[in-house]
């Protein structure tokens, strides 16, 4: 029989025509096929023995059997799944037939739902039997590959090729083309879909300060903050494109992430408080005070040596890109403003605490350098045994007259030893005495733990930040290096009393986590936030005047009348600190004027941040104030902006409005 003839048979067949029955022809294949079917059952075996049961398959099931078994189990995206990945895999059933009736095809696929194989005899319009085919899970060796049809000619899971028949088996290739089929991609999935890791995050924050009647309480007592990590985890979400939850919106430290061109000190007095009284934007009927501490900025070069412990979380949770590799980037651009007298250890905590690099002057920095870049990350996180040997280290580094300050970089994940923010703050509390300061760096999203990272720096006379991009490093470890590791004042409390004949109700703008009992002001042993060198600090209250239509509360039937000393006054501002290495505080007074003055491209600034982080907690005392007001004041009061932080502010007020319009 020649190629031509089987040709012209397979046209025919195509059009309808049937070929004459060859009975002889019909033996001597199937013969054929049964010797093939055992040489290849013998190749994949390894012997010419039966097939091998196991336990929990007593019966040799068939490869379409138990496939639909499988299907059986599964959900339909699984069960799309399962498929998906069996055809990229390359277990598929390739079928020549001549003159196949597509109708008989799909009968006959459905015929026979014998478990253990199929057998199935494929016939003409007229009934005459032109195929027989016995399917079983050995059929194709494990290494078959697949060969991809044309969509039309592919039905269920078995492949008919009808546009082209050759005498010989089709050769079967992995890749490009084969003349008459047309390669179907599909795409490469798992059979099992990984797990998403969950999100674990925590945020240690209050619900908004309520407004406040003055009769009832007049004095407002809290500490001051100059954190900014809540801004950059801020900015974070929204560039991500998501809203933050409330609780990671800290308006105080939005507000104060901010650089201010506050007035500075005078009479060797650490930092300068100034008072501005505005009227309130979304609120016509209240005022804002606004009140602005700047820290002095001693010359550079007067600070004394400089003793850095980086104590470095290379826990397995620190395993991505915005996390190890990004810590490492941002501590080498910290390296290039240290002084040669400055010096520097590395402690890494994971299953164990270690000590990666013993105390080094900062002018060794390839030697620096070297062990930063080699860290890896891996194992569980032992953050108490990482921060013992920390604190250890530094004690031994210090020097009459020097400062030392362990800088903690972690996803806050502490999983071994004190893992909660109150006893970590029990173990802070008593190590700062030693004079050595901690502050902490965060990095990376979903497992970001605030709580930790607030307990360690507020008990740890240090500052909290979040770096989230080498631009933030920069920012936090370049620009404002000084203000971040040089105190210039500690436990800096702020106190206002509000006139009750001038003043009926106010509430404060953020510092949720940092109020203070009235009594903690004159307590010197009740801790407070640091002021660094040249650090900038921001308070604004919203305070309704007597008389005025906003008053939310009803007047007592019962209240006791007051009288104010200075009727002229809104309020009685006080401020606290300590000078460093001192236990004695120092008291500043100021009063608080009822003259409205002009506020500052500074001032409105502030205050523009301050109704954002407000609108990202849902406030209910914004009225109908909305990101376009906040985004005109904004925008009209950036000034100079040297370095682009408030333009990107205004980007990022335009991200939280078109998010929350979804």
């Amino acid at each position: 029989m020649t190629d031509d003839f089987d040709l012209d048979q397979l046209t025919n067949a195509m059009h309808g025509a049937s070929p004459a029955p060859d009975d002889a022809k019909r033996d001597a294949n199937i013969a054929l096929s049964e010797q093939n079917f055992e040489k290849l059952h013998a190749a994949r075996q390894g012997s010419s023995d039966a097939a091998r049961l196991i336990p929990d398959r007593p019966e040799k099931l068939g490869f379409i059997a138990g496939v639909r078994n499988m299907l059986k189990s599964l959900s339909t995206k699984s069960a799309l799944a399962a498929t998906t990945s069996i055809a990229t895999l390359g277990l598929a059933l390739f079928v020549v037939l001549p003159n196949v009736n597509m109708q008989d095809l799909r009968t006959a696929q459905k015929s026979d739902p014998q478990p253990v194989a199929i057998t199935q005899d494929i016939k003409s319009d007229e009934g005459t039997a032109i195929a027989h085919a016995e399917v079983t899970e050995e059929l194709l060796p494990e290494s078959a590959p697949v060969i991809e049809i044309a969509p039309e000619a592919a039905i269920g899971g078995l492949m008919i090729a009808s546009d082209q028949m050759a005498s010989s088996p089709p050769v079967a290739r992995s890749s490009g083309a084969i003349s008459g089929y047309t390669e179907i991609p599909s795409p490469v999935q798992p059979d099992i879909m990984p797990t998403p890791e969950a999100n674990t995050e925590s945020f240690a924050n209050e619900e908004p300060h309520a407004l406040k009647i003055t009769s009832e309480e007049p004095v407002s007592t809290f500490s001051i903050d100059v954190d900014t990590a809540s801004y950059a985890i801020v900015r974070s979400s929204l560039t991500q494109g998501y809203l933050p939850q409330p609780g990671a919106v800290r308006a105080e430290e939005m507000i104060n992430y901010f650089p201010y061109d506050y007035t500075p000190p005078m009479d060797d007095l650490p930092f300068a408080s100034t008072v501005t009284v505005t009227p309130t934007p979304w609120n016509d009927g209240t005022q804002l005070v606004h009140i602005a501490i700047q820290g002095d900025m001693p010359a550079i070069d007067d600070r004394p040596p400089l003793n850095l412990v980086f104590l470095i979380d290379t826990s397995g949770s620190m395993n991505n890109p915005d996390k190890l590799p990004l810590l490492v980037q941002s501590f080498r651009l910290m390296l290039s403003e240290l002084r040669p007298e400055d010096s520097v250890a590395i402690i890494t905590y994971a299953g164990s605490a270690g000590q990666v690099l013993a105390p080094t002057p900062a002018s060794e920095r390839a030697t620096i350098l070297n062990a930063l870049t080699n860290l890896r990350a891996g194992g569980s996180t032992a953050g108490q045994a990482g921060l013992q040997q920390a604190y250890q280290v530094a004690e031994g580094m210090t020097e009459d007259g020097e400062i030392s300050r362990v800088i903690l970089a972690t996803d806050g994940d502490f999983n071994v030893g004190l893992s909660s923010p109150e006893a970590l703050k029990t173990y802070i509390a008593d190590k700062r005495e030693s004079g050595t300061y901690l502050s902490v760096l965060g990095f990376g999203r979903g497992n970001l733990d605030d709580a930790t990272m607030q307990a360690l720096a507020q008990n740890g006379n240090g500052t909290a930040s979040y770096i989230d991009t080498l631009q933030e490093a920069q920012k936090v470890l370049v620009d404002q290096m000084s203000g971040a590791l040089f105190p210039i004042a500690n436990d800096v409390k702020i106190q206002v009393e509000f006139n009750p004949t001038e003043i009926a109700e106010y509430r404060l703008i953020g510092y949720e986590t940092r109020s203070l009992r009235r009594e903690d002001f004159n307590n010197d042993t009740v801790d407070a936030g640091e002021i660094g060198a040249g650090h900038s600090v921001t308070a604004i209250y919203e305070v309704t005047p007597v008389g005025s239509d906003a008053v939310l509360n009803d007047p007592l039937r019962y209240g006791a009348e007051t009288t104010a000393p200075n009727s002229d006054e809104l309020g009685f501002l006080r401020l606290r600190y300590k000078n460093p290495g001192e236990d004695t505080s120092n008291l500043i007074e100021t009063p608080i004027t009822a003259t409205t003055t002009t506020a500052s491209t500074d001032v409105n600034f502030a205050v523009s941040i301050a109704g954002f982080a407000q609108l990202l907690q849902g406030t209910d005392y914004l009225g109908s104030w909305d990101y376009d007001q906040a985004i005109a004041l904004a925008n009209a009061n950036k000034g100079e902006d040297n370095f682009g932080y408030r333009a990107q502010a205004v980007t990022l007020m335009r991200l939280a409005q078109s998010l929350s319009q979804n």
